[in-house]
């Protein structure tokens, strides 16, 4: 039996100091609309405003977790740590999530006394805010989109910024019905909608950083697909124990026992394995090859069991 690891991983995707500076300028950009916005919906009284604030706090959020994992991938494993500081970002994702699952609870509580209690807000100051947001979403959205197709965290960061930019139209939308119709109510629902929102993206936020810090299969990855892969591979003779998890939130793992037929192959083999997972996402892997039958599986297929 021969046993094929990779110990204190050393694998880095340094992604360029251009990337991180794009994050800065957008965070400092959202940090001080985020302000202003929480600002003037106090000052006029507009919940919409507030939980449009709330929501783009979350912006910020998601690009401080992303410009995160961009400098954590940077650091080098040790013996504590052997895959480096990359898990964090999950655990960051995490908190991200119940934070905003907070602020939600607060807006909805805050929008059923509204609905309650109505009061006159400024529908010039909502929309002109609001119309301010759609332009800072916007330039966003345009830093960002350039390297949105290398990268599944700008990806991410990206695709929310780009939500964010409809939502502050919708904000735009209730404060020019006010103005011309003095429906105030509408406010009120659009912090619903905002609310909502919020809820759903983070929602599956919640979800699945809870699913990695329990080094569930990343939803990227199928197992089905990986198995087959390897099935496929000339000089395989059986596979099992194969094991899927995330390192951080761009990069994954996987260990796999391998049977073969011929240990002159084994290290061909070996290639064409990493190879396949590499192709289905996962740039970390450990595998461990056997030459003889496996107790758990039959001739034909592998198995994931323990």
């Amino acid at each position: 039996m021969s046993h094929e690891n990779h110990h204190l991983h050393e694998h880095h995707h340094h992604a360029p100091a251009s990337l991180s500076t794009v994050f800065i300028l957008c965070i400092i950009l959202n940090l001080l609309f985020v302000l202003i916005e929480a600002g003037v919906g106090f000052g006029y009284n507009s919940l919409g405003l507030l939980s449009d604030a709330g929501h783009n706090l979350s912006d910020v959020f998601s690009l401080l977790l992303s410009l995160f994992a961009i400098q954590m991938a940077k650091r080098h494993g040790n013996k504590h740590f052997t895959y480096g500081y990359k898990k964090s970002t999950v655990l960051a994702s995490l908190a991200n999530a119940i934070i905003l699952l907070i602020a939600v609870g607060c807006i909805l509580i805050e929008s059923i006394y509204k609905l309650r209690n109505p009061e006159q807000v400024s529908g010039a100051a909502i929309s002109w805010t609001a119309g301010a947001g759609i332009l800072i979403n916007g330039i966003t959205t345009l830093l960002l989109m350039r390297n949105q197709g290398h990268d599944l965290n700008v990806k991410g960061a990206f695709l929310h910024m780009a939500m964010d930019t409809l939502v502050s139209l919708g904000v735009v939308i209730s404060g020019i019905v006010i103005l011309l119709t003095g429906f105030v109510i509408i406010d009120t629902l659009i912090s619903l909608a905002i609310a909502c929102i919020i809820l759903a993206s983070t929602w599956k936020l919640l979800k699945e950083s809870l699913y990695l810090s329990l080094d569930a299969v990343p939803d990227s990855v199928n197992l089905d697909e990986i198995g087959n892969a390897i099935t496929g591979i000339s000089g395989i003779e059986n596979w099992h124990h194969l094991h899927v998890w995330a390192v951080s939130t761009t990069e994954n793992a996987a260990t796999v026992h391998v049977v073969i037929k011929d240990v002159s192959q084994m290290n061909d083999i070996k290639q064409q394995i990493k190879h396949a997972l590499a192709v289905k996402g996962i740039s970390h892997s450990t595998i461990e090859f056997e030459f003889q039958g496996c107790p758990c599986c039959d001739k034909e297929n592998g198995c994931f069991e323990n």
